[in-house]
């Protein structure tokens, strides 16, 4: 995996990316807020281009404000304009709810694990 962002820091987003199976596979750790979403919409949308097939592992994820969902909202929307998919993966009790509230599990498929999302 490689390393976009600096982990150690309490509440400071570290985010790693693989690839599994031609699908990118986006993993955050700590907090997405207004000030570490950008390392996020960059892991996201890495350089050449969005891959059209996207996981995101949210295990790790502890706060998400809304920040957070407009760059869901924003990668979903591209990848579906390129005949792709974002799927959300792990999210924690505190930001799952936060995906429920706002309804992007309406938008966006939601799965327990990496895995599920895979294999959709």
């Amino acid at each position: 995996m490689a390393d976009t962002e600096q982990a150690g820091q309490p509440g400071r987003l570290a985010v790693s990316s693989d690839t599994v199976d031609d699908t990118l596979v986006v993993a955050a750790a700590g907090e997405i807020d207004q000030e570490s979403c950008g390392s996020l919409r960059d892991a996201l949308e890495p350089p050449g281009g969005i891959a059209p097939h996207v996981v995101l592992d949210l295990s790790d994820v502890t706060f998400m404000d809304s920040s957070g969902i407009n760059v869901l909202i924003a990668v979903h929307r591209a990848l579906t304009e390129a005949d792709g998919w974002l799927r959300l993966a792990g999210a924690t009790p505190p930001v799952l709810r936060i995906i429920q509230l706002v309804g992007i599990d309406g938008i966006i498929d939601c799965y327990p694990t990496v895995q599920k999302a895979l294999d959709g």
